[in-house]
């Protein structure tokens, strides 16, 4: 298979500080994924000033910001968006960013992404979903809160304005900062893969590891799962994100089941070839037998080692006849038969 794209998603979780964003970026490249990921927006162009948080903002961030003013100051510059592309190069990992307005994403996909990634809330978005397409990058689709004909129209939405099929992933996602165990609902996945015929990945919003794993045995090709520096620091999306040495493990794992996964061809691998004699039994004597001997059942047995007679070949020799005296216990040959 395919090397799996593992996207660190660090967010908003810089809180504003691009020093953050910078220890962030040093800790993606630290754990080998292949993308650190932010995001790019400007709070007017995102929501309104009476826009509401979501629960789990609110319980994460309180009630004294609104999302308006939550959201403006986790905006990043153009500038901050240069350190942090310089600091990706210089530690040797790719940048990628949510764009999540027009204007954001005209300036992201000027150079500065490898490809489009579509956030679950712009999924009905018909004018971004009409402007992602028509810059004729790889897109990337999350589908948090999304029933399947939602999904289906905005990738029909995306390649009748000139996305390519065949560059578009689609990744299943639930939109609960942390996702319950119970609503996950992994194999919507592969439900999506049979639907649409596209790449499929996982974008994974739960506490812990094992359902992103779970993903990449399942099929998923890019898997994308946030992470901080700290999970008690005050701002949206930390609580719901993996620490350092927890990231780190995911990408282990993942890559781990990558390489467990295999062609899908059924053989001996190399590094058991070696144990086929040693496990396998051979068709053996049982008792005294004399020349001329005619051989049944009862005087064979089936022991190890196997690089003998393979007792799937018992049928061949009841009946044949032996042309030497042969004690208990010895392997029988072909040799040994008339």
């Amino acid at each position: 298979m395919d090397k799996v794209i593992i996207i660190a998603e660090a967010g908003v979780n810089h809180n504003g500080n691009i020093d953050n964003a910078k220890r962030l970026i040093d800790i993606a490249a630290d754990a080998g994924v292949d993308y650190v990921k932010f995001q790019t927006f400007k709070a007017n162009k995102l929501a309104s000033k009476k826009a509401s948080k979501a629960k789990y903002q609110k319980v994460n961030t309180g009630n004294n910001l609104s999302q308006f003013e939550m959201l403006k100051k986790l905006e990043l510059s153009e500038s901050d968006h240069n350190i942090l592309i310089t600091h990706c190069v210089q530690r040797n990992i790719k940048f990628l960013s949510t764009g999540f307005d027009n204007d954001s994403i005209n300036f992201l996909s000027k150079g500065l992404i490898d490809f489009i990634k579509i956030p679950s809330g712009e999924i009905t978005n018909y004018p971004y979903l009409v402007n992602c397409a028509l810059k004729k990058l790889p897109i990337i689709l999350s589908t948090g809160m999304c029933y399947l004909d939602e999904v289906g129209a905005a990738l029909n939405v995306l390649v009748k304005n000139g996305a390519d099929r065949k560059s578009i992933t689609i990744l299943h996602c639930n939109t609960e900062y942390p996702t319950p165990i119970s609503d996950v609902n992994l194999l919507a996945m592969q439900t999506l893969n049979k639907e649409f015929g596209v790449k499929v990945g996982y974008s994974d919003h739960t506490l812990g590891i094992e359902v992103p794993i779970a993903a990449v045995a399942m099929g998923a090709s890019v898997i994308e799962k946030h992470f901080t520096l700290d999970r008690n620091m005050n701002g949206p999306d930390h609580k719901a994100s993996l620490e350092p040495s927890e990231l780190k493990a995911m990408v282990t794992a993942i890559r781990n089941v990558e390489r467990a996964l295999g062609t899908g061809i059924k053989e001996p691998s190399e590094s058991e070839k070696k144990n086929i004699f040693i496990a396998r039994k051979s068709i053996h004597i049982n008792q005294i037998i004399n020349p001329n001997s005619v051989l049944n059942e009862d005087m064979l047995i089936m022991k190890r080692p196997g690089d003998g007679i393979s007792p799937m070949e018992l049928n061949k020799i009841i009946g044949r006849r032996t042309n030497k005296l042969m004690n208990e216990d010895d392997k029988l040959s072909w040799e040994d038969l008339i």
